[in-house]
Protein backbone atom coordinates (compact mmCIF):
# COMPACT_ATOMS: atom_id res chain seq x y z
CA UNK A 1 0.00 0.00 0.00
CA UNK A 2 1.21 4.11 -0.06
CA UNK A 3 0.56 4.61 3.17
CA UNK A 4 1.28 8.87 4.31
CA UNK A 5 2.97 9.63 7.34
CA UNK A 6 0.94 12.47 9.05
CA UNK A 7 2.84 13.90 11.67
CA UNK A 8 3.58 17.37 13.76
CA UNK A 9 7.36 17.50 14.26
CA UNK A 10 8.83 20.22 16.73
CA UNK A 11 10.28 21.99 14.03
CA UNK A 12 7.10 22.32 11.54
CA UNK A 13 5.28 23.38 14.21
CA UNK A 14 7.71 26.01 15.65
CA UNK A 15 8.19 26.92 11.69
CA UNK A 16 4.31 27.13 10.76
CA UNK A 17 2.16 28.06 13.95
CA UNK A 18 3.97 28.44 16.72
CA UNK A 19 5.72 32.40 15.57
CA UNK A 20 2.18 33.45 15.90
CA UNK A 21 2.08 32.99 19.56
CA UNK A 22 5.25 33.90 20.10
CA UNK A 23 5.11 37.20 18.48
CA UNK A 24 1.75 37.97 20.49
CA UNK A 25 3.57 37.09 23.76
CA UNK A 26 6.14 38.97 23.11
CA UNK A 27 4.83 42.05 22.35
CA UNK A 28 2.26 41.66 25.15
CA UNK A 29 5.78 41.22 27.29
CA UNK A 30 4.74 37.82 28.47
CA UNK A 31 6.71 34.04 27.64
CA UNK A 32 5.32 30.97 25.72
CA UNK A 33 4.64 27.91 27.74
CA UNK A 34 7.49 26.24 28.04
CA UNK A 35 6.31 22.97 26.70
CA UNK A 36 4.20 24.79 24.09
CA UNK A 37 6.33 22.03 22.01
CA UNK A 38 5.64 18.94 24.02
CA UNK A 39 3.54 17.17 22.14
CA UNK A 40 4.77 17.87 19.01
CA UNK A 41 7.06 14.81 17.32
CA UNK A 42 10.80 14.84 17.45
CA UNK A 43 13.00 13.68 13.79
CA UNK A 44 13.75 10.43 15.83
CA UNK A 45 10.10 9.03 16.42
CA UNK A 46 9.08 10.01 12.62
CA UNK A 47 12.24 8.16 11.05
CA UNK A 48 11.62 5.34 13.66
CA UNK A 49 8.03 5.12 12.20
CA UNK A 50 8.73 5.56 9.19
CA UNK A 51 11.53 2.67 8.72
CA UNK A 52 8.88 0.78 10.40
CA UNK A 53 5.57 1.27 7.94
CA UNK A 54 8.57 0.66 5.26
CA UNK A 55 9.25 -2.58 5.83
CA UNK A 56 5.90 -3.64 4.03
CA UNK A 57 5.01 -0.18 2.35
CA UNK A 58 5.76 2.47 -0.07
CA UNK A 59 5.39 5.91 2.65
CA UNK A 60 5.31 9.40 2.64
CA UNK A 61 5.85 11.86 4.83
CA UNK A 62 3.54 15.12 5.15
CA UNK A 63 3.93 17.73 7.82
CA UNK A 64 0.52 18.35 9.83
CA UNK A 65 0.58 21.85 8.32
CA UNK A 66 -1.42 24.22 5.85
CA UNK A 67 -0.09 22.60 3.19
CA UNK A 68 -1.29 18.89 4.51
CA UNK A 69 -4.48 19.04 2.38
CA UNK A 70 -3.32 19.87 -0.70
CA UNK A 71 -0.64 17.21 -0.08
CA UNK A 72 -3.00 14.61 0.46
CA UNK A 73 -5.11 15.51 -2.57
CA UNK A 74 -1.79 15.43 -4.95
CA UNK A 75 -0.66 11.81 -3.29
CA UNK A 76 -3.69 9.98 -3.10
CA UNK A 77 -2.29 7.35 -0.58
CA UNK A 78 -4.48 4.27 0.23
CA UNK A 79 -3.99 4.63 3.89
CA UNK A 80 -2.92 7.65 6.49
CA UNK A 81 -0.95 6.84 9.53
CA UNK A 82 -1.67 9.75 11.75
CA UNK A 83 0.51 11.12 14.60
CA UNK A 84 -0.62 14.19 14.24
CA UNK A 85 -1.40 16.53 17.23
CA UNK A 86 -0.84 19.79 16.30
CA UNK A 87 -0.59 23.00 18.46
CA UNK A 88 -4.12 25.12 19.08
CA UNK A 89 -7.52 24.26 19.82
CA UNK A 90 -9.72 22.06 21.64
CA UNK A 91 -10.06 20.68 18.23
CA UNK A 92 -6.66 20.27 17.17
CA UNK A 93 -5.94 16.06 17.38
CA UNK A 94 -8.86 15.96 14.54
CA UNK A 95 -7.91 18.35 12.10
CA UNK A 96 -6.37 15.22 10.05
CA UNK A 97 -8.52 12.95 10.23
CA UNK A 98 -11.18 15.57 9.19
CA UNK A 99 -9.07 16.57 6.00
CA UNK A 100 -9.15 12.43 5.28
CA UNK A 101 -13.17 12.18 5.73
CA UNK A 102 -13.55 15.20 3.11
CA UNK A 103 -11.28 13.27 0.78
CA UNK A 104 -12.32 9.70 1.73
CA UNK A 105 -8.72 8.75 2.61
CA UNK A 106 -8.94 5.97 4.68
CA UNK A 107 -6.76 6.78 8.36
CA UNK A 108 -5.68 4.98 11.52
CA UNK A 109 -6.81 5.87 14.95
CA UNK A 110 -9.96 7.31 16.37
CA UNK A 111 -12.61 9.54 14.57
CA UNK A 112 -12.45 13.18 14.85
CA UNK A 113 -15.44 13.46 17.04
CA UNK A 114 -13.32 10.80 19.50
CA UNK A 115 -10.77 12.75 18.65
CA UNK A 116 -12.04 15.89 19.97
CA UNK A 117 -14.05 15.18 22.87
CA UNK A 118 -11.35 12.89 24.68
CA UNK A 119 -8.68 16.05 24.24
CA UNK A 120 -12.07 17.86 26.11
CA UNK A 121 -11.00 16.02 29.53
CA UNK A 122 -14.60 17.59 30.87
CA UNK A 123 -16.81 16.72 27.47
CA UNK A 124 -15.05 12.96 27.87
CA UNK A 125 -15.90 12.61 31.47
CA UNK A 126 -19.20 14.27 31.42
CA UNK A 127 -20.09 10.82 28.75
CA UNK A 128 -18.03 8.68 31.32
CA UNK A 129 -20.38 9.84 34.06
CA UNK A 130 -23.36 9.31 32.61
CA UNK A 131 -22.44 5.85 31.55
CA UNK A 132 -21.79 4.87 35.36
CA UNK A 133 -17.99 4.56 34.53
CA UNK A 134 -16.11 5.63 37.61
CA UNK A 135 -13.71 9.00 37.30
CA UNK A 136 -12.93 11.59 39.61
CA UNK A 137 -15.30 14.57 40.66
CA UNK A 138 -14.52 17.81 38.87
CA UNK A 139 -15.81 21.05 37.91
CA UNK A 140 -14.71 23.32 34.84
CA UNK A 141 -13.23 27.11 35.90
CA UNK A 142 -12.98 29.56 32.97
CA UNK A 143 -11.52 32.38 36.18
CA UNK A 144 -10.49 32.52 39.74
CA UNK A 145 -13.60 34.75 39.96
CA UNK A 146 -15.94 31.63 39.19
CA UNK A 147 -14.26 29.72 42.11
CA UNK A 148 -17.06 28.23 44.31
CA UNK A 149 -16.93 29.12 47.78
CA UNK A 150 -16.65 25.79 49.03
CA UNK A 151 -14.35 23.11 47.84
CA UNK A 152 -12.77 20.30 49.21
CA UNK A 153 -9.01 19.66 49.13
CA UNK A 154 -6.93 18.07 47.96
CA UNK A 155 -7.76 19.26 44.24
CA UNK A 156 -5.32 18.66 41.14
CA UNK A 157 -5.59 21.48 38.50
CA UNK A 158 -5.16 20.73 35.26
CA UNK A 159 -5.37 22.53 31.51
CA UNK A 160 -8.63 21.81 30.03
CA UNK A 161 -7.71 20.67 26.38
CA UNK A 162 -3.75 19.23 26.68
CA UNK A 163 -1.98 16.19 26.57
CA UNK A 164 1.39 14.54 27.21
CA UNK A 165 1.26 16.17 30.74
CA UNK A 166 1.38 19.79 29.78
CA UNK A 167 0.45 22.43 32.68
CA UNK A 168 0.43 19.45 35.05
CA UNK A 169 3.33 20.28 37.12
CA UNK A 170 4.34 19.37 40.29
CA UNK A 171 2.42 22.77 42.20
CA UNK A 172 -0.88 21.44 40.10
CA UNK A 173 -2.38 19.24 43.68
CA UNK A 174 -3.69 22.62 45.45
CA UNK A 175 -4.37 22.17 49.51
CA UNK A 176 -5.89 25.22 49.44
CA UNK A 177 -7.73 27.87 47.95
CA UNK A 178 -4.50 30.78 47.37
CA UNK A 179 -2.79 27.92 45.78
CA UNK A 180 -5.64 27.15 43.85
CA UNK A 181 -6.06 31.01 42.52
CA UNK A 182 -2.37 31.31 41.79
CA UNK A 183 -2.59 28.14 39.28
CA UNK A 184 -5.65 28.78 37.70
CA UNK A 185 -4.05 32.47 36.69
CA UNK A 186 -0.79 30.63 35.85
CA UNK A 187 -2.94 28.69 33.13
CA UNK A 188 -4.99 31.21 32.20
CA UNK A 189 -2.16 33.23 31.46
CA UNK A 190 0.37 30.97 29.71
CA UNK A 191 -2.48 28.47 27.78
CA UNK A 192 -4.90 30.71 27.08
CA UNK A 193 -7.94 27.91 28.08
CA UNK A 194 -10.06 27.20 31.08
CA UNK A 195 -8.81 24.65 34.16
CA UNK A 196 -10.22 21.54 35.06
CA UNK A 197 -10.10 21.35 38.20
CA UNK A 198 -10.78 17.65 40.04
CA UNK A 199 -10.98 16.02 43.55
CA UNK A 200 -7.27 14.29 44.23
CA UNK A 201 -7.24 10.60 44.28
CA UNK A 202 -4.41 9.19 46.82
CA UNK A 203 -4.21 5.40 44.92
CA UNK A 204 -1.93 3.90 43.00
CA UNK A 205 -1.59 5.11 39.18
CA UNK A 206 -1.52 3.11 35.95
CA UNK A 207 -1.29 3.89 32.46
CA UNK A 208 -3.14 0.83 30.28
CA UNK A 209 -2.11 0.32 25.88
CA UNK A 210 -4.88 -0.54 24.25
CA UNK A 211 -4.67 -2.52 20.32
CA UNK A 212 -7.58 -2.97 18.20
CA UNK A 213 -11.50 -2.49 17.91
CA UNK A 214 -14.35 -3.36 20.24
CA UNK A 215 -15.06 -5.95 21.15
CA UNK A 216 -11.70 -7.76 19.72
CA UNK A 217 -9.54 -5.43 22.18
CA UNK A 218 -5.92 -6.60 23.46
CA UNK A 219 -5.20 -4.74 26.53
CA UNK A 220 -1.57 -4.82 27.08
CA UNK A 221 0.61 -5.55 30.36
CA UNK A 222 -0.04 -2.84 32.79
CA UNK A 223 1.92 -0.12 33.68
CA UNK A 224 1.73 1.42 37.39
CA UNK A 225 3.33 4.80 37.73
CA UNK A 226 6.05 4.34 40.91
CA UNK A 227 5.60 7.49 42.62
CA UNK A 228 7.83 6.32 45.37
CA UNK A 229 10.98 6.84 42.50
CA UNK A 230 10.26 10.42 42.93
CA UNK A 231 12.43 13.53 44.30
CA UNK A 232 12.14 13.74 48.24
CA UNK A 233 8.37 16.32 48.34
CA UNK A 234 7.15 15.47 45.07
CA UNK A 235 3.97 15.41 44.84
CA UNK A 236 2.71 11.68 43.89
CA UNK A 237 1.75 12.52 40.15
CA UNK A 238 3.05 11.91 36.64
CA UNK A 239 3.98 15.65 36.43
CA UNK A 240 5.34 17.71 33.56
CA UNK A 241 8.93 17.72 35.60
CA UNK A 242 8.67 13.96 36.20
CA UNK A 243 7.78 13.53 32.56
CA UNK A 244 10.82 15.90 31.10
CA UNK A 245 13.02 17.66 33.88
CA UNK A 246 13.56 14.30 35.89
CA UNK A 247 13.57 11.94 33.59
CA UNK A 248 16.11 12.15 31.11
CA UNK A 249 17.71 9.73 28.72
CA UNK A 250 21.58 10.00 30.51
CA UNK A 251 19.74 9.68 33.73
CA UNK A 252 16.61 7.48 33.44
CA UNK A 253 13.67 8.03 35.71
CA UNK A 254 12.75 4.29 37.26
CA UNK A 255 8.99 5.04 37.61
CA UNK A 256 7.27 2.64 35.33
CA UNK A 257 7.09 -1.33 36.36
CA UNK A 258 5.41 -2.86 33.64
CA UNK A 259 3.42 -5.29 34.26
CA UNK A 260 2.38 -4.04 37.17
CA UNK A 261 2.29 -5.96 40.33
CA UNK A 262 -1.46 -6.77 40.49
CA UNK A 263 -3.70 -8.94 42.45
CA UNK A 264 -6.18 -11.36 39.81
CA UNK A 265 -8.92 -8.98 41.00
CA UNK A 266 -7.59 -5.61 40.57
CA UNK A 267 -6.38 -6.33 36.86
CA UNK A 268 -9.62 -7.90 36.08
CA UNK A 269 -10.97 -4.80 37.32
CA UNK A 270 -8.98 -2.47 35.46
CA UNK A 271 -9.27 -4.05 32.35
CA UNK A 272 -13.06 -4.24 32.40
CA UNK A 273 -13.08 -0.85 33.01
CA UNK A 274 -10.72 -0.03 30.05
CA UNK A 275 -13.09 -2.15 27.33
CA UNK A 276 -15.93 -0.40 28.94
CA UNK A 277 -14.54 3.03 28.23
CA UNK A 278 -13.09 1.94 24.92
CA UNK A 279 -16.92 0.99 23.90
CA UNK A 280 -18.74 4.26 25.07
CA UNK A 281 -15.93 6.68 23.54
CA UNK A 282 -15.76 4.71 20.40
CA UNK A 283 -11.74 3.99 20.32
CA UNK A 284 -10.36 2.80 17.46
CA UNK A 285 -7.11 0.76 16.87
CA UNK A 286 -5.06 2.21 19.82
CA UNK A 287 -4.71 3.70 23.10
CA UNK A 288 -3.30 4.63 25.95
CA UNK A 289 -5.65 5.20 29.23
CA UNK A 290 -4.96 6.40 32.55
CA UNK A 291 -6.31 4.96 35.96
CA UNK A 292 -5.67 6.06 38.94
CA UNK A 293 -7.95 4.12 42.89
CA UNK A 294 -9.63 6.21 44.51
CA UNK A 295 -9.03 5.93 48.64
CA UNK A 296 -11.41 2.91 48.85
CA UNK A 297 -9.10 0.96 46.04
CA UNK A 298 -11.59 1.40 43.14
CA UNK A 299 -9.73 2.41 39.54
CA UNK A 300 -10.87 5.08 38.18
CA UNK A 301 -10.26 6.58 34.17
CA UNK A 302 -7.77 9.91 34.61
CA UNK A 303 -7.31 10.43 30.84
CA UNK A 304 -8.27 8.95 27.53
CA UNK A 305 -4.94 9.55 25.11
CA UNK A 306 -6.47 8.07 21.45
CA UNK A 307 -3.29 9.16 20.10
CA UNK A 308 -0.74 7.71 22.12
CA UNK A 309 2.96 8.93 22.09
CA UNK A 310 5.30 6.48 20.66
CA UNK A 311 8.74 7.18 21.22
CA UNK A 312 11.15 4.63 19.65
CA UNK A 313 14.10 4.27 22.44
CA UNK A 314 12.97 2.27 25.72
CA UNK A 315 15.39 4.82 27.34
CA UNK A 316 12.40 7.68 26.95
CA UNK A 317 10.00 5.58 28.75
CA UNK A 318 6.95 6.19 26.49
CA UNK A 319 4.49 4.10 28.08
CA UNK A 320 2.56 2.40 25.00
CA UNK A 321 5.78 1.21 23.73
CA UNK A 322 6.96 0.08 26.69
CA UNK A 323 3.64 -2.00 27.16
CA UNK A 324 4.19 -3.79 23.71
CA UNK A 325 7.45 -4.65 24.60
CA UNK A 326 6.49 -6.18 27.93
CA UNK A 327 3.14 -8.20 25.51
CA UNK A 328 6.57 -9.34 23.01
CA UNK A 329 5.77 -6.88 20.30
CA UNK A 330 9.13 -5.62 18.70
CA UNK A 331 8.06 -1.41 18.08
CA UNK A 332 8.58 -2.42 14.24
CA UNK A 333 5.36 -5.07 15.03
CA UNK A 334 3.59 -2.10 17.57
CA UNK A 335 3.23 0.21 14.33
CA UNK A 336 2.56 -2.15 11.76
CA UNK A 337 -0.03 -3.73 14.08
CA UNK A 338 -2.01 -0.33 13.99
CA UNK A 339 -2.35 -0.28 9.78
CA UNK A 340 -3.34 -3.83 10.47
CA UNK A 341 -6.00 -3.01 12.53
CA UNK A 342 -7.23 0.12 10.65
CA UNK A 343 -6.98 -1.83 7.17
CA UNK A 344 -8.96 -4.60 8.54
CA UNK A 345 -11.90 -1.78 9.49
CA UNK A 346 -11.99 -0.47 5.95
CA UNK A 347 -11.54 -3.61 4.32
CA UNK A 348 -7.97 -3.04 2.85
CA UNK A 349 -5.58 -6.14 2.10
CA UNK A 350 -4.01 -7.65 4.37
CA UNK A 351 -1.85 -10.13 2.58
CA UNK A 352 1.23 -8.28 2.98
CA UNK A 353 1.29 -9.26 6.45
CA UNK A 354 0.32 -12.88 5.89
CA UNK A 355 3.81 -14.16 6.71
CA UNK A 356 5.40 -11.41 9.07
CA UNK A 357 2.64 -10.38 10.90
CA UNK A 358 -0.33 -11.41 10.52
CA UNK A 359 -0.02 -14.28 13.09
CA UNK A 360 1.00 -12.34 16.15
CA UNK A 361 -2.07 -10.31 15.47
CA UNK A 362 -4.36 -13.22 15.17
CA UNK A 363 -2.71 -14.48 18.56
CA UNK A 364 -5.72 -12.86 19.77
CA UNK A 365 -7.77 -15.68 18.43
CA UNK A 366 -11.42 -15.83 19.24
CA UNK A 367 -11.18 -14.41 22.86
CA UNK A 368 -9.71 -11.96 21.87
CA UNK A 369 -11.21 -9.09 24.18
CA UNK A 370 -9.57 -10.63 27.09
CA UNK A 371 -6.14 -9.80 25.38
CA UNK A 372 -3.18 -9.80 27.52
Amino acid sequence: MKIALLFSSKQGMARTLAPFVFEERVEEGEEPPPDLLAECDSDETITAVQRALQQFHQVILIESDDQAYLRLMEEKPDLVFNMAERLFGPNRESHIPTICEMLNIPYTGSDPLTLGICLDKSRAKEILSYHGIPNPEFLVIERVEDIPARLSYPLIVKPLYEGSSKGIKDNSVVANRRELKAKINEINRLYQQPVIVEKFLSGREFTVGVLGNYPELEILPIVEIDHSQLPPGARPIYSYEAKWVWDTPDKPLEIFRCPADLTRKLKNEIEDLIRKTCRILRIRDWARIDVRLDARGVPNILEINPLPGILPNPEDNSCLPKAARAAGYTYDQLINRVVWEASRRYGLPLEVYREAFQPAANSLGAGGADGH
